[in-house]
C-alpha cells in the first residue's frame, strides 16, 4: 500500500542508497518530495535524477564525519528546506571488528555519525517548531543495539545505535508537545550496500544468503521491507505512535528456531 504524502517534504540523511533511498522513492510515489543527503556525489545525483522523473527531489553531498561539512548541511537545510516536516536518519556504517581490534579512529567514525545525526535532527526540528508544523521523524536503529551476535562483533556500532534508540525515546517525550513524533526501526540483516565496505562484491550474495537461517522467517530483509515500516511511521496512519523502536527483523528478537 502506498502511503499518502501530498505536499510533504522529506529529508533523508543517508538517502542515496539502500533503505533511505527506497523510503525516499516511496514518499515521492505518494505525492511528497525528498531531499537526499549523501556522501557519494554520483549516487546522490543519480538518486535525485531518478526521483525527479516522478516528483520533486534535491540533493546535498557531504561527508558527515567532517564537522564543517555537517555545519554546511545544517545551513542548507535551514536556508532551503525549513519547510520539511518529515525526516529519516538512515546514514550508517557497519564494519564488524572485535573489541580488542578497535582503534580510536574506527570508534570515532561511529560516534561522529551519531553526533551528525543529533545536530541535523536538531536543525530540522527547529524548522518545524518555528513554523508550528507537526512532523514525523524515523531513525534507523539496529537489532545489534538490542543484542550481540558472535559472528559479527560490533561493540562500537552497537554503542552508537543504542544511543540512537535512546535519542528516539528522549525526543519523543520532548517533542510531543509540538506534535512531532519520533520513532525508530531496528532491522536485522538487510540486503543493502552497507556490506560493500567489508565484503568483496563477488561474495556479497553468498554472504547474505548465509544469514537466511538466522531469521525465523527464513530470509534476510530487503530495503523495501524496511522502507514499508518507515513510511508507515512517517504517515498519518501512525498518528498515535511515538517513542517506539519497531523491530523489523524477520522475527529475530522474538526468539530462535
Amino acid at each position: 500500500m502506498t502511503q499518502t504524502f501530498e505536499d510533504r517534504k522529506l529529508i533523508v540523511v543517508g538517502g542515496s542508497s539502500g533503505m533511505g533511498r527506497q523510503t525516499a522513492a516511496d514518499v515521492v510515489a505518494g505525492g511528497g518530495s525528498a531531499v537526499i543527503v549523501g556522501r557519494d556525489p554520483e549516487r546522490v545525483d543519480e538518486t535525485v535524477t531518478t526521483l525527479s522523473a516522478t516528483g520533486k527531489a534535491w540533493g546535498i553531498t557531504a561527508d558527515l564525519s567532517d564537522r564543517n561539512q555537517v555545519a554546511h548541511v545544517q545551513q542548507r537545510l535551514t536556508d532551503e528546506h525549513a519547510d520539511a516536516t518529515l525526516l529519516v536518519n538512515a546514514a550508517g556504517i557497519f564494519v564488524p571488528t572485535t573489541f580488542l581490534d578497535h582503534d580510536g579512529a574506527a570508534y570515532d567514525s561511529y560516534l561522529e555519525l551519531l553526533r551528525a545525526t543529533f545536530f541535523l535532527t536538531q536543525t530540522v526540528v527547529r524548522g518545524m517548531v518555528t513554523a508550528g508544523s507537526s512532523g514525523s521523524i524515523v531513525n534507523i536503529g539496529s537489532m545489534w543495539a538490542h543484542q550481540a551476535i558472535g559472528a559479527t562483533p560490533s561493540s562500537a556500532y552497537s554503542t552508537a545505535k543504542a544511543g540512537l534508540h535512546a535519542l528516539t525515546h528522549n525526543l519523543a517525550i520532548e517533542l510531543a508537545g509540538h506534535n512531532i513524533r519520533v520513532n525508530a526501526v531496528a532491522p536485522a540483516v538487510v540486503a543493502t550496500p552497507i556490506y560493500e565496505s567489508f565484503v568483496p562484491p563477488e561474495k556479497i550474495d553468498e554472504t547474505l544468503r548465509s544469514f537466511n537461517g538466522f531469521h525465523p522467517l527464513g530470509r534476510v530483509g530487503t530495503a523495501q521491507d524496511i522502507a514499508s515500516a518507515i513510511t508507515y511511521l512517517l504517515s498519518d496512519d501512525s498518528s498515535w505512535v511515538t517513542g517506539t523502536i519497531l523491530n523489523v527483523d524477520g522475527g529475530v528478537m522474538a526468539g530462535r528456531n
